[in-house]
This record gives C-alpha cells, sequence and structure tokens, in this order.
C-alpha cells in the first residue's frame, strides 16, 4: 500500500491541527485510522506504553515523528495517517520539538519497512541540515497540496 493511496483511502490527512501534548497529536493519527478500520484503538495505546517504557523512539529526525508500534498491535491492514500541527508539541527529554507526524501502521514488518522507506524518501532533501524537509508539508494547505508533494518527490520534477 503506498502513501498517496492511503492517505486518499483512509482519509486520513489532518494539516494544521491543534494539539497540546504529543499523546494528543498521535491520537489526531491513530483516530482517522481507526476510523477508517484500518487499525484497532489498541495500537494508539501500544504507542505511547513504548514511548513511555522507551522514550521517543518515534522521533527520526527534528520536529518529524513516525508513531507506529508492532503489526499484532492492533494493525488490520497497512495504513498511514499524516498530522501536521500549528503548534509543536514536545516530548519528554526532547530538546526539539515535532510538528509533522506520520502514523505508521505496518500489517507486516516488510510493509512496516517499506512504509518507512517511502515516507523518508518523500521527504530527504540533501540541501537541508538534517537531511529531510519538512518545510513542503508544513505549506500544505489542503489533501490536494500534499498528494502534489507526494507525487512530486516520487516522480521527480
Amino acid at each position: 500500500m503506498a502513501l498517496k493511496e492511503s492517505l486518499i483511502e483512509n482519509n486520513s490527512i489532518l494539516l494544521k491541527a491543534d494539539a497540546s501534548t504529543w499523546q494528543e497529536a498521535i491520537k489526531l493519527g491513530t483516530d482517522m485510522l481507526v476510523a477508517s478500520k484500518a487499525i484497532n484503538p489498541s495500537y494508539y495505546d501500544a504507542i505511547i506504553n513504548c514511548v513511555k517504557k522507551m522514550g521517543p523512539y518515534i522521533i527520526i529526525a527534528p520536529n518529524f515523528a513516525m508513531p507506529h508500534a508492532r503489526p499484532e498491535d492492533g494493525v488490520n491492514r497497512t495504513a498511514f495517517a499524516l498530522v501536521t500541527l500549528n503548534s509543536p508539541v514536545y516530548f519528554e527529554g526532547e530538546k526539539q520539538p515535532v510538528d509533522v507526524l506520520v502514523t505508521l501502521a505496518g500489517s507486516t514488518s516488510d510493509e512496516h519497512m517499506q512504509g518507512l522507506m517511502e515516507v523518508t524518501q518523500i521527504l530527504d532533501d540533501e540541501d537541508s541540515p538534517t537531511g529531510i524537509d519538512l518545510d513542503k508539508l508544513r505549506a500544505c494547505n489542503s489533501k490536494e497540496d500534499v498528494y502534489a508533494v507526494i507525487d512530486k518527490a516520487l516522480l521527480g520534477d
């Protein structure tokens, strides 16, 4: 399941949203996937518990988090959700706040890795000090904007 198709199928894009805590920010993403039945509500609990236990392993670059847990934690089918926040949220012990989140629910570890790679490819930016460009997602005001960013990244200019 490719990222764009998944976002369309699950109606799982939420732009310039408001969350006051990292837990709320993650819930915005998982709620959309629960609504589309891609995941069970238990998947959200699993992510929160893992972060509390292991620290914010879901932050994969400055300002960018990829909330995920294991396939057996309640994934019904592979799916993604994209959330951008008006104001960033802080994870415990992290200096850099997060304002872009891509929730990943992989139904198998293979699909999980493929999903991770596709998202990284879309955000990849050699000129950026962090190696990724989040501004192109922050600038999106509509689902169409997001689809255009994905198409451009995957199909080239």
